[in-house]
């Protein structure tokens, strides 16, 4: 097994262990579907070490994918925060936040950290997703500011909706992990 793929399968073994909890009853996501599988990627990634590890494969997926050059990677916030500036920090790159909604005070921006610009390539992150919905608007924010995206990465996709969405932007979609990989059922 190469570096990379020993990188992925510690990576799964991170998010079984400390980020997925099987549940008796089904509960609520954020997307409004229900699911008895809850996937925690900031509780997974909460070590140091494991938050790098996970940055190491994004920029390995990325490499594989033949997407770059990058000037900065990020997403809404919070689900992207963490591997975000972890992936900054590891790739040498800027971070940037999107907020759920412009600030009303100060400069009344939408997006916080690298000044994102047309001309800049841009990576999307986003930690575990279920229909893109957060990353979808992270996506609609960046076009936004003339940016280029340039692919969009997820430490988890519980279905295959983002999929769809990114397809149908062109823009290269490469969840880290899927439902497959953890074992438990999509969520539509």
């Amino acid at each position: 097994m190469d570096d990379r793929a020993s990188r992925r399968q510690q990576l799964l073994e991170v998010l079984v262990r400390k980020g997925l909890e099987q549940r008796d009853e089904p509960f609520q996501l954020t997307s409004g579907a229900w699911s008895r599988d809850y996937v925690d990627g900031k509780r997974a990634l909460a070590d140091g070490a494991d938050l790098e590890l996970a940055a190491r494969v994004v920029l390995d997926v990325v490499d594989e994918a033949g997407i770059g050059p990058i000037d900065a990677a990020g997403g809404l916030t919070m689900g992207a925060d963490h591997l975000s500036h972890a992936v900054a920090i590891v790739g040498g790159l800027q971070w940037f936040s999107v907020r759920k909604r412009a600030k009303e005070h100060g400069r009344k921006q939408a997006v916080e950290g690298a000044v994102v610009q047309p001309g800049m390539r841009v990576l999307l992150l986003d930690d575990v997703v279920t229909t893109g919905g957060s990353i979808g608007q992270a996506l609609e924010a960046i076009e936004a500011t003339g940016a280029t995206v340039v692919g969009a990465v997820t430490l988890a996709d519980r279905g295959d909706r983002a999929a769809e969405l990114f397809a149908s932007r062109g823009v290269p979609y490469l969840p880290l992990l899927t439902y497959r990989d953890l074992g438990i059922e999509a969520v539509s």
